[in-house]
């Protein structure tokens, strides 16, 4: 096969990725409540913090104030043209339905399919959805008492792949056209599954870059896309925090496209959904 047979993003949804501009990206999930801690922190911890992690977290997870609309209405009145949420991020907790592990968002005091009331109010705002989620899975790697680590290949993990595609393909499935995925590990094997059932899907990184917390110093021809926090954090900060000014968003989104990249501005929710 030739690199002009291969799989890949169309050129064309890569311009039309390219002209939207500006999205949000959310990074939420049950450990919002611990404050300031993503999915990372399982990796080297005692069996205490393991256990608290993946028994007690979930057991408690119940934001009560959590409102899509609202979410979806003020990110328009904002200018955002599209949104990122966070499936399922390192840990291995899928903020959606899904029939491949019971460490999910059905099994809590919330019970409720959060992915899929985000895509809905989003989508009803005209703003495309987009998907993160997390080939690394800690819990997966947990329940087989093997170390937990990032960038875990799937030869190095009988079925971590398998279990893997089969949640790309619910998510893929059960809410309507998607318009682009965000993997943040090794993607083999994955966003080629994403073309495959869809080809108009754009496959942010995995496939394009996506500079974290910094806007490249030269112009680019190639579309790009830069990952900043409006905080200084991916999730919810309970204190110390300090958020970026709307002028200096502002700036960041001129500087990013005067350079030809798009922006994905990331916000983590509290644990309550505000």
């Amino acid at each position: 096969m030739t690199n002009s047979e291969l799989p890949g993003n169309s050129a064309e949804r890569l311009r039309w990725f390219n002209g939207i501009g500006f999205g949000l990206f959310i990074h939420w999930s049950i450990d919002s409540q611990i404050g300031s801690v993503i999915g990372h922190s399982m990796a080297g911890a005692s069996e205490d913090y393991l256990n608290r992690y993946t028994q007690d977290l979930p057991a408690l997870f119940n934001p009560k104030r959590f409102d899509p609309d609202e979410w979806a209405a003020l990110a328009r009145l904002a200018g955002i043209r599209y949104v990122v949420f966070t499936t399922k991020h390192h840990s291995g907790f899928c903020m959606f339905h899904t029939d491949t592990t019971p460490f999910n968002i059905a099994n809590t005091p919330f019970g409720r399919d959060i992915t899929g009331e985000v895509i809905e109010a989003f989508r009803k705002q005209d703003i495309a959805i987009g998907l993160y989620f997390s080939p690394d899975d800690f819990h997966f790697l947990y329940q087989r008492n093997l170390p937990l680590h990032r960038g875990v290949k799937p030869e190095e993990c009988e079925g971590l792949l398998a279990h893997n595609q089969a949640q790309l393909r619910e998510l893929l499935s059960n809410y309507g056209s998607i318009d682009m995925l965000f993997f943040d590990g090794p993607s083999d094997g994955l966003r080629e599954l994403c073309w495959q059932i869809d080809s108009e899907i754009v496959v942010t990184r995995g496939a394009i870059r996506t500079p974290e917390q910094y806007i490249p110093g030269i112009q680019s021809a190639e579309p790009w896309e830069a990952c900043v926090t409006m905080g200084s954090g991916w999730q919810y900060k309970p204190t110390n925090e300090q958020y970026k000014s709307g002028t200096q968003i502002i700036e960041l989104l001129i500087e990013t496209r005067a350079k030809g990249g798009n922006l994905l501005l990331n916000i983590g929710p509290k644990p309550n959904g505000e």
